[in-house]
């Protein structure tokens, strides 16, 4: 199948498109990621996390706090349950 004038517009057209895209999000991309995190759309978002934190409350930042240990705790036991298995 040969290249034809059409594949390489389609291509122009496409990296363009791309391209204006990615420039407009980039433009507005506090609000996108805002957007996006109230939506629930589950994905990490390193610089909102970091803003956020100063301005929640003493118990947000606990209950935060508390979620994070259990989750480091949940971790090391899998992983000493993974060490003892291994062994065996």
């Amino acid at each position: 199948m040969a290249i034809s004038s059409d594949h390489l517009t389609g291509l122009v057209v496409g990296v363009g498109v791309a391209s204006l895209g990615f420039y407009f999000y980039k433009k507005n991309q506090a609000q996108i990621d805002e957007w996006l995190h109230r939506q629930s759309i589950g994905f990490p978002l390193p610089g909102l996390r970091a803003k956020d934190a100063s301005a929640k409350s003493l118990e947000d930042l606990l209950r935060e706090k508390e979620r994070l240990e259990d989750l480091i705790a949940e971790r090391e036991l899998a992983q000493k349950s993974q060490a003892q298995a291994a062994p065996a």
